[in-house]
């Protein structure tokens, strides 16, 4: 994202606004045992993010405060007790929310702060920076972006990256940060960089200094989990910026930088997420046979790649580490469900062990480990649980159940989740995931297509706090990854679900037609729901065939293809929206709100008035093109919410908002 001219401490003052308060101006949630299943449902999960110390002997989550606000609490790994969480810092979330935390040592936290804001040009913009903090909530310090004594000509909203947690320096990390230069005029101290860099930063005082000179053209670096940053991209063409990139590398003691190799802006090539500097290689991904698969390639000069692990139907989705150095231990992909593929014996043999003795919860994650490896946080869920927090101690073998993820959802039967294919009409079978309700009928059901958002994007197989809410009221509903979803292969992939938008919306169409065929949709009684992009594909299903779906229910969705690309118009990153995008007649025939007057069902639309992802315009265009034509619609609005309506309260009002109009809409359930 580009960087507009702003205010030189106005994010500053925006981001701490809120992060001093007192607990009482937070408003609480009612007790569990008030809420109705439109509250519990829409509640926030218990854990945002989670960490341990080096020594293994702390945890600190981030954690919901209030509706929409956030706080870290830390707790004593070692008293032998239930688990004691204090809390040491709280943001309102209106707008700065904190998003992350991790220890910079044993005594302190880095935490990531996130916004959305207006700008004084009228952007909405994203914006982060990071907050240090001790463990007991003393000496915090927002680490500002770098800067001079000079006036900015203009102003990163990119906070910075932490590439490496051990650089050798306790309480020392490495971090990718944005240089923006200053104005010399009458002062001697401007701040001339600009670009990307990387810094070595005290999370104890503050300062920093400059490991990697900023480069105008720097988008990524990769550090070796040493404190030795090893790899570099480089946009090919600043001016013009696609997203092809050309990588270089660093040689073991060197500061040298050498070709690596290039990836173009359809991610042909090898591309490089994680440095070993023991096999002195890189772990990336790069395509065979049409689908993304692991491979190392050699640091040395020699630059020999070998794969590692390809799968025959899917995607390799990316890299397993564990431990604050990031150790790449083995590749994760989905299948029906997430898998993970293990070439460290040791963890493969405890995560072997760990499907043992949590035989119900068969996703399983690492999501932290101490500096040894002899303490690991462990995530463990499944379709009907949410999800627990473990802590597992290799010295003595125990595994300790920490916190469950959803609480509120304690004693509320959930639905099992059932992987599916379907026939779409030109005979293609297409992957879904089909839910229904835990008891009762199971046939002539009312019932939902619930695409998923993207389009680049799929559905996995696990617990879904949308989906089983809807299935809790009785709705048979079914989430098809449609041509056009990623994870699949290029085949399956094809133009992407907007160029490709026929073919995408032709499969969540047959989605419903398949509930029919197999008489587990009552066909007045089917709808159609979607996020983001399945809020387009719920709402384009309805354009292209208007008597399928007899209510139609799209959450902050994309109506209008080319209002879209112009929304990032002034942003570095608008070719490659637009590329993304494209031009041609599928502008005009693929977006929704160009063809109202073909839909029949009636209609209702959310949308935080903050949403930087599909801006608010996209839904009140879809509104006013709809009323127009004399068609029944309901805009609800979130005010100060983002694209992801991350407000319990908000998100409860919804739910009960999609029950009411359901109910209304498709009548006799």
């Amino acid at each position: 994202m580009g960087v507009w001219r702003y205010e030189r401490r106005a994010i500053a003052r925006m981001m701490l606004a809120a992060i001093f308060m007192l607990a009482s101006a937070i408003m609480a949630l009612p007790a569990k045992a008030e809420l109705g299943p439109a509250a519990r449902f829409g509640a926030r999960q218990a854990v945002l993010d989670a960490s341990i110390s080096p020594d293994g002997g702390w945890l600190a989550i981030v954690g919901p405060l209030g509706p929409r606000g956030s706080a870290v609490f830390v707790a004593d790994l070692n008293t032998g007790k239930q688990l004691d969480l204090k809390r040491i810092l709280a943001s309102e979330g209106k707008p700065e929310r904190i998003v992350s935390c991790a220890w910079s040592s044993n005594q302190r936290l880095l935490c990531k702060v996130y916004a959305v804001m207006m700008l004084d040009v009228g952007e909405l913009a994203t914006a982060s920076r990071y907050i240090a903090i001790d463990r007991d909530g003393a000496n915090m310090k927002m680490i500002e972006t770098p800067r001079g004594f000079g006036d900015a000509l203009n102003y990163s909203l990119f906070g910075g990256d932490v590439i490496d947690m051990s650089p050798g320096q306790d309480g020392h990390v490495l971090m990718m940060r944005r240089y923006v230069p200053e104005s010399s005029l009458g002062t001697r101290g401007a701040q001339t960089r600009d670009g990307l860099g990387v810094d070595n930063l005290d999370t104890a005082t503050g300062n920093a200094r400059i490991v990697e000179t900023p480069r105008t053209t720097g988008r990524i670096y990769l550090a070796d989990g040493a404190g030795s940053v090893r790899i570099m991209a480089v946009a090919k063409e600043q001016q013009t910026d696609d997203g092809s990139l050309r990588y270089l590398f660093r040689r073991k003691g060197s500061r040298n930088w050498e070709p690596l190799g290039e990836v173009d802006a359809d991610q042909n090539g090898f591309t490089p997420h994680f440095v070993d500097p023991k096999a002195d290689l890189a772990y990336g991904l790069r395509r065979k046979d049409g689908r993304f698969a692991a491979w190392t390639k050699t640091l040395d000069g020699a630059g020999v790649e070998q794969l590692i692990f390809a799968h025959p139907g899917v995607d390799v989705d990316g890299f397993v580490t564990v431990g604050r150095e990031r150790r790449v231990v083995g590749v994760r992909f989905v299948t029906d469900r997430s898998e993970a593929y293990y070439f460290d014996p040791a963890l493969e043999k405890l995560a072997k062990g760990l499907a043992k003795a949590l035989p119900n919860q068969p996703l399983i994650r690492f999501l932290d480990a101490s500096q040894d490896e002899k303490r690991l946080l462990i995530w463990a869920g499944s379709d009907i649980d949410p999800g627990q927090y473990y802590l597992f101690d290799k010295a003595t073998g125990t595994l300790d159940l920490l916190m469950p993820e959803r609480g509120d959802l304690s004693g509320i039967p959930l639905a099992t989740v059932r992987a599916i294919t379907y026939k779409a009409a030109d005979g293609t079978m297409v992957p879904a995931y089909l839910t229904l309700p835990a008891a009762g009928a199971q046939k002539g059901l009312p019932a939902i297509v619930l695409p998923h958002g993207g389009p680049s994007a799929r559905d996995e197989w696990g617990f879904d706090w949308l989906t089983q809410y809807l299935v809790s009221q009785g709705y048979a509903v079914l989430q098809p990854n449609f041509r056009g979803s990623a994870g699949y292969g290029d085949a399956w992939f094809q133009q992407n679900g907007i160029r490709g938008w026929r073919t995408a919306i032709g499969d969540v169409s047959d989605a419903g037609r398949w509930l029919i065929s197999e008489g587990i949709a009552d066909p007045a009684k089917l709808s159609v729901l979607g996020w983001s992009y399945g809020g387009y594909a719920a709402l384009q299903s309805a354009v292209t065939y208007p008597d399928l779906f007899k209510a139609v229910i799209a959450i902050a969705p994309v109506t209008d293809f080319n209002r879209l690309k112009e929304e990032w118009r002034n942003w570095t990153n608008f070719r490659s929206v637009s590329r993304f995008i494209g031009d041609g007649p599928h502008i005009d025939e693929g977006s929704p709100a160009r063809h109202a007057e073909r839909i029949k069902a009636p209609v209702l639309i959310f949308h935080g008035t903050m949403d930087r992802n599909v801006g608010i315009g996209q839904s009140r265009l879809m509104e006013e093109r709809l009323k127009k034509a004399g068609k029944p619609v309901t805009l609800i609005t979130y005010d100060g919410l983002d694209h992801a309506l991350g407000d319990s309260i908000a998100r409860a009002d919804m739910l009960g908002k999609i029950s009411a109009f359901l109910a209304a809409a498709t009548p006799g359930k």
